[in-house]
């Protein structure tokens, strides 16, 4: 019985992480390194009012379109996608993070600070 409710405690634990882990995190530093490099296509989640009011440097507008986001994506599916929505807690972003592996991306990121933690870190946005 205990090591029932040990292996119960245990998986339940775990349940976040294995949610939380679909798309791996990618730091503030290494982006901006990737951007830096023109090494990733970088998606906005954010809607296109939050957009238009600021975006990290070089990201495209997700417009909840699988289609209109094909365009936009590189040709390589081993490129590096990364999307972004509000923040931390924003699970937005899994959208055109999905919409991407979908469409056959295979290195697909996610940051999870999103704008507010761009900002926070001091980091310039573009208009």
């Amino acid at each position: 019985m205990k090591k029932a409710l040990a292996f119960l405690a245990a998986a339940f634990l775990a349940i976040p992480a294995v949610f939380a882990g679909e798309y791996p995190d990618i730091s503030i530093e290494d982006l901006k390194k990737a951007i830096s490099e023109k090494k990733v296509t970088v998606i906005d989640v954010n809607g296109s009012k939050s957009y238009e009011k600021g975006h990290i440097p070089g990201a495209i507008d997700y417009t909840a379109s699988k289609e209109a986001l094909a365009s936009k994506l590189p040709a390589d599916k081993g490129s590096l996608v990364v999307a972004y929505c509000g923040g931390p807690t924003c699970s937005a972003y899994a959208k055109a993070a999905t919409a991407a592996k979908e469409l056959g991306y295979t290195n697909v990121k996610h940051l999870s600070a999103g704008i507010s933690g761009w900002l926070q870190a001091g980091e310039k946005t573009e208009k």
